[in-house]
């Protein structure tokens, strides 16, 4: 249970401004009601031009512009952007692709997680930013780098990644026959004697080994996170009573962000909903529908996934109008802007924060808008982030408490779908979205949260997607209590990618009492019909064998085990349609005295607290009568919520 007064922020980039703009900046950001500001992730040539050569007066005297104007601020290591000189200094910290190719000099994002010698020199200038800055009364917290893995940037096949493999692999199996065991090396003649005959999973001709794929996916992920401990452990040294936080991103799947998290006091995302909608959005008509808002439970998918990783979260970088990177790039809706930000404090953020100050003239980003234009005259996004400043005013504090439903969220598990999909459109993301999807139709409020989180306390755990099942997970979650839903595929394979040898759903099966004899995917548009004919499954099915005390709760129409129960589990041997899904989920919520309210296609809902948040993502008017209660008091909008409108009711929950 986590109460705090949420408060805006920006970031700003003092080197991209002739300094006789500084103060004014700060002065302009005060008055629109902005308390925090984000600088310096980018500026490691500007502080080091030459090896051993610093400047730091600029940022010296950046830091207390903004700070003395009463402004606080999050301090960056500049580690997404290593200097020429230094890469030309080790030209070999630079990533490799799947191909072979450099990812190389130019833009960002330019290292190899895996280089030993940059992770020194990550330390090192680190450590001197540290000591500078770590005991300044205006900088209240540190950002490590940007964006890990940005522009897929996470998986490099460098030597530098081939050397820290090997050892990595060293350490887990300390012997070659007991790797060639855990991989089942024998298949194809690919046993090996010694570490140092192991290469990177790329290259091959056909398939690589899938137990060797996930070992390299799991040891990149574990790079990520020394990276940032590196960092991290720095900080803490130097920069007692300060915070420590990451910006992560959306959908963003190639390292496991719980891992991360565990060296952060706070979490942080960037939000960009117009551009996500674009690379991720369903087919045309639906992003044609959300052309201007962004879909309407992506970014709150994020909010409850970020907190999940850690309890404190904020938004580093939110959209303010149209960006420069994706397919298209439209505008938002006037008043979009306001909404993202209400509905992220809905969901707990302590600080929403915009991109950017004001819009750069030069370089990649120049089509990506801010608060500001590029001539300094106020953007639009401006004044909606001064309305939302002044409406926070009024706001009474709000409590996050726990969910009473939770939703299971497991990175290596994703990962193995993404290696052996099985069916080219089984997506292991999508399936746990949808779910989260159809919850948030329904209005409720969702924890999204890890195998290894504490299961106690809900009512309902659900678990779309979680390949990998340890007798563990089984123990808490039987003594949770909790209603139980999980997807096929489940515990489908042991931690070294090998099917259980009792089949799967492998340490389900005491839960559960069904075995997988087969599985099938199937082809976009063709489906398995179930005993009621308006109920239907696609993308995967199971052919189970059930025991004697398991309840079938629907079978397909030629009489096979479709959905299963067992005591409070439940089994879907297949994929449902989503109504299917839906009703299926909706008897689990009934049974547990859930209550639900249909918030429609547009309208959203979060709950905290005695706190209502409802906002419209559709393209017209809408009224939400029908989610506020008879004694609800309005402070913010009005039953009639307009295109981007948000209204906040304070519930009475007598």
């Amino acid at each position: 249970m986590t109460t705090i007064q949420p408060t805006l922020g920006v970031c700003y980039y003092p080197e991209h401004w002739p300094q006789e703009m500084w103060t004014d900046d700060a002065r302009r950001m005060v008055e629109t009601g902005i308390t925090h500001v984000r600088i310096a992730e980018f500026a490691w040539s500007r502080m080091e031009p030459a090896r051993d050569q610093f400047d730091f007066e600029w940022l010296d005297e950046a830091i207390e512009t903004l700070g003395q104007a009463g402004l606080k601020i999050t301090m960056c290591t500049p580690t997404a952007t290593p200097p020429k000189w230094l890469v030309d200094e080790m030209p070999d910290m630079v990533a490799l692709d799947g191909e072979g190719h450099p990812r190389g000099f130019g833009s960002r994002r330019h290292y190899c997680f895996s280089h030993l010698g940059y992770r020194r020199e990550c330390a090192r200038i680190t450590e001197i930013l540290a000591k500078r800055y770590g005991g300044n009364p205006h900088v209240v917290a540190w950002q490590t780098d940007n964006e890990y893995g940005c522009h897929d940037t996470t998986i490099s096949y460098s030597n530098a990644a081939r050397d820290g493999f090997r050892n990595w692999l060293a350490q887990k199996y300390q012997s070659p026959d007991a790797l060639n065991r855990a991989w089942g090396n024998i298949f194809w003649s690919m046993e090996v004697s010694d570490f140092s005959q192991i290469e990177l999973p790329n290259l091959t001709v056909t398939e690589a080994n899938p137990a060797h794929r996930l070992d390299f996916r799991r040891y990149t992920s574990d790079q990520v996170v020394a990276f940032n401990k590196n960092q991290t452990d720095i900080l803490r040294k130097y920069t007692k009573g300060r915070d420590i936080v990451h910006n992560f991103m959306g959908r963003y799947l190639d390292f496991d962000h719980h891992d991360v998290s565990q060296d952060l006091d706070v979490a942080s995302w960037d939000s960009y909903p117009l551009g996500f909608l674009e690379q991720f959005g369903k087919d045309n008509p639906w992003k044609a529908h959300y052309l201007r808002a962004g879909d309407p439970d992506f970014q709150a998918f994020h909010h409850d996934l970020y907190r999940g990783c850690k309890s404190r979260w904020w938004v580093m970088e939110q959209q303010p109008g149209p960006v420069n990177w994706a397919p298209w790039n439209p505008a938002p809706y006037e008043g979009m802007v306001r909404l993202w930000s209400h509905e992220a404090f809905a969901h707990g953020a302590e600080i929403v924060s915009y991109f950017r100050w004001r819009q750069p003239p030069f370089a990649q980003e120049q089509f990506h808008t801010a608060l500001n234009r590029p001539d300094n005259s106020p953007d639009i996004a401006l004044s909606e982030a001064a309305q939302v400043a002044h409406e926070l005013a009024g706001l009474p504090q709000a409590t996050t408490e726990q969910a009473k439903v939770a939703l299971i969220f497991d990175y290596p598990s994703i990962w193995a779908t993404e290696i052996q999909p099985q069916g080219a459109d089984y997506d292991g993301f999508n399936r746990i979205f949808e779910v989260y999807r159809l919850l948030r139709i329904l209005g409720l409020s969702i924890d999204v949260i890890p195998p290894s989180a504490s299961l106690e306390g809900y009512k309902v755990i659900i678990a779309p997607h979680l390949i990998f099942i340890s007798e563990d997970f089984v123990t808490r979650a039987k003594a949770s209590g909790a209603s139980l839903l999980f997807g096929p595929r489940s515990g489908s394979r042991t931690l070294d990618h090998q099917i259980p040898p009792n089949l799967p759903p492998g340490n389900l099966q005491n839960l559960l009492n069904v075995k997988v004899l087969r599985a099938e995917s199937l082809r976009p548009r063709s489906m398995i019909t179930l005993d009621h004919h308006r109920d239907k499954m696609q993308l995967w099915f199971e052919h189970l064998e059930t025991g004697d005390t398991v309840e079938i709760i629907r079978t397909t129409n030629d009489d096979r085990p479709a959905i299963t129960r067992t005591g409070k589990a439940t089994y879907l041997a297949g994929w449902p349609f989503s109504e299917t899904l839906k009703r299926t989920i909706q008897a689990i919520l009934k049974y547990e005295g859930i209550e639900t309210v249909s918030t429609g296609s547009d309208l959203r809902i979060r709950d905290r607290g005695n706190l209502r948040t409802i906002v419209n993502y559709g393209p017209k008017p809408r009224d939400a009568s029908g989610l506020i209660s008879e004694g609800d008091e309005i402070l913010v909008g009005s039953r009639e919520i307009g295109i981007a409108g948000v209204t906040i009711v304070r519930r009475n929950t007598v």
